[in-house]
């Protein structure tokens, strides 16, 4: 038998792809070396088990994002390699604008699993929706439990909660606009939403791939906020755990709005912003978003580049 010869360009494609994510790495890492030297600064300060007990609430998150991710499809994923591309798709999503980097890694993961791109898109819409939605009640849960958590007005200026809105509403207003005049587009977002909800009602009429969609979709910003809980205790920041969590979840809509990669810049300011309305000083606050996002990005960043490589080069995805 003769060996299979693999075209030398597609040879010289795969080696690009495994080593950019590494130059994207090391372009990350020199425009903010600033807030790398900061935050490796004040966690030589802070008292170690807590700062243990973040680096563990950050390790369930890949697992809690896994559980998602499988809950969201009916088709029966392979759970180590599942486990090992959300890890992957953690490093993707800080190397691209928020959300693109891990999309692409588990579309791709799902095509080489066999699930056709139609019934992979709605399982990405599916696993996006579950996620906003669990976001949003927990925050408005929160909310209604903890009314004092945040003072709004340090939150938003007097005056911009209406510019807003508007803004907000014109954009809504001018996407629809553009899907019903725009017949072509039309027909791809109805036969898309047709197969998402139907994909939906398969993944609901299975009681275990509902508990793993909306239990992990639970779990992940809780995890993320008893993260920045226990970094919070590690470092002295005198505001109380559930008016941290508060915090969390706000900063985090928040940031949804802003398309940077992986929230870098205006993830940290908006933790800032929100941790000073929950009460915290403003040095103590800084010291503890920069320390808080060393431990759940720059940490994880160089391995989980290195799990992503060695996935593209295995064709796992």
């Amino acid at each position: 038998m003769t060996a299979v010869q693999v075209p030398r360009g597609r040879l010289k494609v795969r080696q690009i792809l495994c080593l950019l994510p590494f130059v994207l790495v090391g372009v990350v890492a020199v425009r903010h070396r600033s807030v790398l030297a900061d935050g490796l600064g004040h966690l030589r300060t802070a008292e170690w088990p807590w700062l243990l007990a973040a680096v563990g609430s950050t390790c369930l998150t890949w697992v809690a994002a896994a559980f998602t991710r499988q809950g969201a499809i009916v088709a029966r994923l392979p759970r180590l390699r599942l486990l090992a591309t959300q890890f992957a798709a953690g490093a993707a999503n800080h190397l691209l604008p928020t959300g693109l980097g891990a999309s692409a890694v588990n579309l791709r993961f799902m095509a080489v699993c066999g699930v056709p791109l139609a019934r992979s898109s709605a399982a990405l819409a599916l696993y996006g929706l579950a996620q906003t939605v669990a976001r949003t009640a927990l925050l408005v849960a929160l909310f209604l439990a903890f009314p004092g958590a945040l003072r709004l007005g340090a939150l938003l200026p007097d005056g911009a909660l209406g510019p807003l809105l508007a803004a907000l509403g014109g954009v809504a207003v001018l996407a629809a606009g553009v899907l019903l005049c725009v017949r072509r587009l039309r027909s791809a977002v109805c036969a898309f939403l047709r197969t998402a909800l139907a994909e939906a009602r398969s993944v609901h009429s299975r009681p275990v791939r509902a508990l793993a969609l909306w239990g992990g979709a639970l779990a992940f910003p809780l995890l993320q906020g008893a993260g920045l809980v226990a970094v919070g205790r590690a470092l002295g920041l005198p505001v109380p755990p559930a008016h941290m969590l508060v915090a969390y979840l706000a900063a985090s809509a928040a940031v949804a709005l802003v398309p940077t990669p992986g929230g870098i810049g205006s993830m940290d300011a908006a933790l800032v912003v929100a941790l000073v309305a929950a009460g915290g000083p403003m040095a103590v606050a800084t010291a503890v978003v920069l320390a808080f996002r060393i431990i759940t990005v720059w940490l994880p960043l160089v391995p989980g580049t290195l799990t992503l490589g060695a996935l593209v080069r295995l064709k796992v995805i």
